[in-house]
């Protein structure tokens, strides 16, 4: 028996690069899984970090939210040590290239696609606006939403930067992340959690400005 499906964090440190610019970053990355098998959520900096938070266990497959560099650049070694496919939304083709011109992902996400792990579900949600393959990952079971770059504490993801677009990611928070329950823990790429519930206002802040 296992202890059921659960979530595990760990921060990795490194770079994100893009438009010229580079800048030293933190990253969440996410593990759901139980005793015997997970899925990780962005592999960000450290493969080996990433392996020994494992454990041993069965990979099941590497999930990217986004293809900027920061949130990819292990995904491959980690895939190469596990065997694990990687997973990206077609739209974020041309930013994974950017970082990997040499190894593609193994298979693409779809919107309400649904991945398995441990006994439960995560949902695929297409949220374009911070990248145009940008996803989130919905747990209904765990009450957990996995934001990627699209929602932090405090409001969207940055969209000043090529690939982005500010009116997309918030529609995409208004329609596919505010109608979930607001008790739904958002787990971010970056920084704190926040619930669905408090970041309700701010995006109404938000849409006070014009948008």
């Amino acid at each position: 028996m296992t202890g059921g499906a659960r979530i595990e964090h760990l921060v990795t440190s490194g770079t994100f690069s893009l438009d010229g610019g580079t800048w030293d970053v933190d990253n969440n990355v996410w593990i759901v899984a139980d005793d015997h098998e997970a899925v990780v959520i962005d592999a960000a900096h450290d493969a080996d970090a990433i392996l020994a938070a494992l454990g041993g266990r069965r990979l099941r497959a590497i999930v990217c939210t986004h293809a900027h560099n920061d949130h990819i650049d292990a995904a491959p070694d980690l895939a190469a040590r596990t065997g694990a496919p990687i997973l990206l939304h077609p739209d974020d083709l041309p930013l994974w290239k950017q970082t990997h011109p040499d190894r593609l992902p193994d298979a693409e996400l779809a919107d309400g696609q649904r991945i398995e792990v441990a006994g439960t579900e995560l949902t695929v949600l297409h949220t374009p606006g911070h990248a145009p393959g940008a996803v989130c990952l919905y747990v209904p079971h765990l009450s957990a939403l996995f934001s990627g770059d699209t929602l932090f504490a405090g409001g969207p993801g940055a969209t000043g930067r090529s690939y982005s677009d500010f009116p997309t990611i918030v529609e995409s928070i208004r329609e596919r992340l505010l109608t979930l329950p607001e008790d739904t823990v958002v787990h971010t790429g970056h920084g704190d959690t926040t619930t669905v519930g408090a970041e309700a206002p701010h995006l109404q802040e938000w849409l006070d400005r014009g948008f």
